[in-house]
């Protein structure tokens, strides 16, 4: 099919793809050798050197006297390049698609018509189409064909020049928030695609007064919504695929004035030990359509093997939300009535849950816990703190206080009750404990998201100032009181007032939190 990218620079592409469909996405994928299907159905694809986001390589491009010049915080996270540098970089992208053959995907970020962003991807791989084909929502009759107001243009095996193009590696993510751009080059990992996204809609959406937000999210027989905030590995996608519930969305949400919205039409599961018994409604969704990356694959019977990280602890499987069960396929949930903070502690201190005050709550939304795990990456010895701001600091565009703000102003307006979840550890930390078991999580999220704990007796921990309950059916009391969960209580103690000093130190950077916020994180 023959389709003009001129305004992008491509003049002479070769033969362009338009929407294909997903089984010649498959095909398309097979033959030029990209994937190769695992006995499941799904596509299975590798993406070299970079199995993971490259944060340290996205830039943002700066206009001095535009409105975005002064709307972004610029810093460590949202790197200035200049207009000229960036114009460099996109025309020598244009001369390697030149007579490339390309896909072409058009879809939607974001259920609700009045908020949603129409969105092109432009990109030399097959199965780069297909996980933005599934992973974005499908123009339908709610979401009709419009031209495009963002577009992706991604090539994965162009390198980039650090001495030529101002970049520090051969990848680089740029977004252009003034012309709606987004260059993805030097990197194979398909994720970069749904999160650029996300960062221009957390960009673009406060604007219109829309909290956006990195969550999951979904609803009960009784109609009321829940959200699960947490960055990767603390279960967003596995306990938001509930079989008493209906799955909204399992990444990416935003808040309007009429509900929440899921941005995305699939959902992106981190697999690592995934299995049939404790997360059937993923393992059912990675069938033919599905992409998976980075899984190894018997070479013989095409069995994936879930357990296997020798490629990465960061496997992915991307599907469409369809192909959850119980899926809420409008995308859209009333105002919720419950939220939950996740973090994975593996120092094993923190209470496995606890109902926090609104001030609690700004608190550690502000601080976004959660600890990185020994032997994740090169040189990692010991569980490590990790502070990401909102839940999702790399894709913030603007200042955190800005969706701190809108978060406050929302669970005012809608009584809403938040809970900080431990997905991690008990009994000690990593190596010497143990995670908490999946049955007593789900015990706890049920209880939360029945409305059981809203007034049920708590206890204040000395530490962490937080109110916990005094017990929860179906989880052992012990459990509640992690100190006691230890077999050296004094050990526990050093841990638990370590991780606090890392929470007060972090907070630091808040100096104009409200005193009440400041005040309300651990107590040292």
């Amino acid at each position: 099919m023959t389709q003009d990218l001129s305004a992008l620079g491509i003049t002479r592409p070769g033969h362009v793809y338009v929407n294909l469909s997903v089984p010649r996405l498959v095909e398309a994928a097979i033959a030029r050798s990209e994937g190769e299907l695992a006995a499941s159905g799904a596509l299975v694809a590798r993406t070299g050197k970079r199995t993971g986001r490259s944060p340290g390589d996205k830039f943002l491009v700066r206009y001095p006297g535009q409105p975005s010049a002064d709307r972004i915080a610029w810093g460590k996270v949202n790197q200035p390049i200049a207009p000229e540098v960036f114009e460099r970089l996109l025309a020598r992208v244009a001369a390697y698609l030149q007579g490339r053959d390309l896909f072409l995907i058009d879809a939607w970020a974001g259920a609700d018509p009045r908020y949603g962003l129409p969105i092109r991807l432009v990109t030399e791989y097959a199965w780069h189409a297909l996980f933005a084909r599934q992973l974005f929502r499908r123009p339908d009759a709610a979401l009709p064909d419009r031209a495009p107001e963002w577009t992706i243009i991604s090539a994965p095996r162009f390198l980039a020049d650090p001495a030529l193009d101002s970049t520090k590696s051969e990848t680089a993510v740029v977004l252009d928030v003034e012309r709606k751009l987004v260059l993805i080059c030097g990197t194979e990992y398909a994720g970069e695609i749904k999160k650029s996204i996300f960062s221009a809609l957390n960009y673009v959406l406060p604007l219109s007064g829309v909290f956006p937000m990195h969550c999951s999210a979904n609803i009960g027989a009784d109609g009321s919504t829940a959200l699960f905030f947490g960055l990767s590995g603390t279960g967003k996608t596995t306990l938001s695929a509930d079989p008493e519930r209906r799955l909204i969305g399992d990444d990416e949400h935003g808040w309007s004035d009429a509900g929440i919205f899921n941005f995305e039409g699939g959902c992106y599961a981190k697999c690592i030990n995934l299995s049939q018994a404790n997360e059937p409604q993923i393992w059912n969704a990675i069938r033919f359509g599905a992409v998976v990356e980075n899984v190894v694959v018997d070479p013989i019977s095409r069995a994936a093997d879930y357990a296997d990280g020798s490629l990465t602890e960061n496997t992915r499987a991307a599907y469409p939300v369809e192909f959850i069960d119980n899926a809420e396929l409008s995308g859209l949930g009333a105002h919720p009535r419950t939220i939950l903070f996740l973090a994975a502690d593996a120092f094993g201190v923190l209470p496995p849950i606890a109902r926090l005050t609104p001030e609690q709550a700004s608190y550690h939304f502000l601080s976004g816990y959660t600890a990185k795990l020994a032997g994740t990456e090169v040189g990692l010895r010991d569980p490590e703190a990790t502070f990401s701001t909102c839940f999702g600091s790399p894709f913030l565009p603007l200042a955190p206080e800005v969706y701190a703000q809108m978060l406050a102003e929302k669970m005012t307006r809608h009584g809403v009750q938040v809970f900080l979840l431990n997905t991690g550890w008990t009994g000690g930390p990593t190596g010497v404990g143990q995670r908490i078991r999946l049955s007593h999580t789900r015990a706890m999220v049920h209880a939360a998201l029945a409305g059981q704990l809203d007034r049920a007796a708590t206890y204040t921990d000395p530490v962490f100032g937080l109110h916990v309950p005094a017990q929860i059916a179906g989880v052992p009391d012990e459990l509640l009181r992690p100190r006691e969960t230890w077999a050296n209580p004094r050990a526990y103690d050093d841990k638990a007032h370590d991780l606090a000093r890392r929470f007060i130190e972090n907070f630091e950077r808040f100096a104009g939190a409200p005193r009440a916020v400041a005040q309300a994180g651990p107590r040292g």
